[in-house]
C-alpha cells in the first residue's frame, strides 16, 4: 500500500528491543511512512487507561539510526490519541508491539499492547498487536527470559505489506502472538480461557499496621482447547486472533427485552404497604 502512514507504539517503552525489532522490519516495507510514539518507560498491564488529570510530557528522541520518535509519560492509549490528534500525520494503521511476553486469552483485557491497537479500532483505524513468547516457553504473560523477535517482526511486516489482501473485518484488530524457538506455522484461532492461580499472600507488616500483600500468582494456566491461541503457541505456530470492541451480549439483550425493566421505576411493593 504505497504511502501508508503507520504509527508504531507499545507498552514496554520506547527503548524496548521488541519495538525496535518491529520498527526495523517495518522500515523495510516499501511505501511505509513510519511514526513512533511510545511510553517513556514500561507501562505493561495498563490496559485502556488514559491520562486525564494532568498534562502529558512529550520528548522527541533519537532512535539510534538517524530517525526520531516521541516518548511520552502517558499510557499506550495516550500514544495513539497523540497520533490521532495531530502530533504526527494521521495514521492509516496502528501497529503495537512487539510485546515482551505473550498476550493470550483473557490476558488481553489487561494488556497495554492490545489496548493501543484497540484504541485504533475505536477511532476507526485498522490495527495490529504483536507479542512474543519468551524463551522460557511458558504460556504466561510474564517476560522473564530472553526473546528472539526476528521471525514475528518479519511476519508482522509482511501482513502490513499485504494489508489490502488480508481479510480483516471492519472494526477489528489482529492480535498476533509468536512462540519461542522454531516457528512451524501460522493460523487463525480464537482466544483461549486463562486459569489464574492468584492468592492473597502477606509479605510484611510494619509497626503501624500497614501490610504489604502480593495477590497475583506467577504461573497461570489455561484450558486446553485445540482451536485456541494457547494451543497454537503450544504447537509452535503463530496465533492470529481477530478481536473487536463490541462487548454486547446479543442473546442477553433478547432475554432482557422480555423483562419489564420499566417496572423497576415504580416503588417496590414493600414501600407502598
Amino acid at each position: 500500500m504505497p504511502g501508508m502512514k503507520v504509527l508504531l507504539t507499545n507498552d514496554d517503552g520506547i527503548g524496548a528491543k521488541g519495538l525496535h525489532a518491529l520498527r526495523r522490519a517495518l522500515l523495510e516495507v516499501p511505501g511505509i511512512e513510519l511514526s513512533v510514539i511510545a511510553p517513556d518507560s514500561n507501562r505493561s498491564a495498563t490496559a485502556r487507561s488514559i491520562t486525564t488529570r494532568r498534562p502529558l510530557q512529550v520528548e522527541e528522541v533519537e532512535l539510534g539510526d538517524g530517525t526520531t520518535g516521541y516518548a511520552t509519560d502517558g499510557t499506550p492509549v495516550d500514544c495513539v490519541r497523540f497520533a490521532a490528534l495531530g502530533l504526527v500525520d494521521q495514521p492509516d494503521l496502528i501497529v503495537s508491539g512487539i510485546n515482551h511476553g505473550s498476550n493470550l486469552g483473557d490476558d488481553i483485557t489487561y494488556s497495554g499492547t492490545v489496548a493501543a491497537a484497540l484504541e485504533g479500532v475505536v477511532l476507526g483505524i485498522p490495527a495490529i498487536a504483536v507479542s512474543q513468547q519468551s524463551d522460557r516457553r511458558q504460556l504466561d504473560f510474564h517476560d522473564g527470559g530472553g526473546f528472539d523477535f526476528t521471525q514475528v517482526a518479519a511476519f508482522a511486516a509482511r501482513i502490513v505489506e499485504e494489508l489490502e489482501d488480508v481479510p480483516i473485518p471492519a472494526d477489528t484488530l489482529l492480535n498476533i502472538n509468536a512462540p519461542a524457538g522454531e516457528i512451524t506455522g501460522a493460523r487463525a484461532c480464537r482466544l483461549g480461557k486463562r486459569i489464574y492461580h492468584d492468592r492473597l499472600e502477606l509479605e510484611s507488616e510494619d509497626d503501624e499496621g500497614r501490610r504489604l500483600y502480593r495477590i497475583y500468582g506467577r504461573e497461570p494456566g489455561y484450558e486446553e482447547d485445540e482451536d485456541t491461541d494457547f494451543a497454537a503457541i503450544a504447537d509452535g505456530s503463530i496465533a492470529v486472533t481477530p478481536l473487536h470492541f463490541d462487548l454486547t451480549d446479543e442473546a442477553g439483550i433478547e432475554q432482557l427485552s422480555g423483562f419489564e425493566l420499566e417496572r423497576l421505576l415504580r416503588p417496590a411493593a414493600r414501600e407502598v404497604e
